[in-house]
């Protein structure tokens, strides 16, 4: 049997205090579980509607993988949060800048067998259809070891809604065409991967 990753006490701490949010107050349901790898390289895409995504992925996946997220860097600037953030393994993220520094860590933490999670879409729809950003296909081509997974979120926009209680559904699913295949560039690949997210989580209009 393969041993799973190790996680971080400050990651699990983290996803802890959530999970009341996530799992009782949003009625978490999970599908999919069954296709997270317990440890090795792992490339996960999902949409982005939501601020609460990162965080409900997280809650639904916490007794599998410890998620590292490519994060906006603005977020190591409030105050207090960037020792939790660093602790949690997440990934400074200047999104105008073409970060390589950014790219070249998350493909070092790949090859160590972390988990990466990306948004192709690149930030929150708000409700908008955008493109899918190639830096996913990318990440594929340069760790070919890496095992890739969608999943679709869903629910996390009425999240901070209250009182109207939410209904979050998350579905980890390995890609219907599969993976990356041959002579399917970054972009073409990490558009189909997007495709097929979207298909089963519709864009949905953020809440408050």
């Amino acid at each position: 049997m393969t041993p799973r990753e190790p996680m971080t006490r400050t990651y699990r701490a983290a996803m802890t205090v959530c999970t009341p949010i996530v799992k009782q107050w949003g009625r978490l349901q999970v599908s999919g579980l069954e296709t997270i790898p317990p440890a090795g390289p792992l490339l996960l895409a999902g949409n982005h509607d939501s601020y609460w995504d990162p965080v409900a992925v997280g809650v639904a996946a916490l007794r599998h993988r410890q998620v590292r997220a490519l994060a906006k860097k603005e977020l190591w600037k409030v105050f207090g949060l960037h020792w939790v953030l660093d602790g949690m393994g997440q990934i400074p993220l200047d999104r105008g800048a073409g970060d390589t520094h950014a790219f070249d860590r998350a493909v070092e933490e790949l090859r160590g067998g972390a988990c990466i999670g990306i948004f192709p879409e690149g930030t929150r729809s708000k409700g908008k259809e955008l493109r899918a950003r190639s830096g996913f296909g990318r990440l594929a081509e340069l760790v070919p070891e890496a095992q890739i997974l969608s999943v679709a979120i869903r629910g996390t926009t009425d999240i901070p809604r209250f009182p109207t209680r939410p209904s979050v559904e998350i579905e980890f699913f390995a890609p219907e065409g599969g993976p990356k295949q041959p002579g399917e560039d970054a972009s073409a690949f990490t558009a189909r991967l997007l495709a097929e997210i979207r298909a089963k989580a519709p864009i949905t209009a953020c809440g408050r």
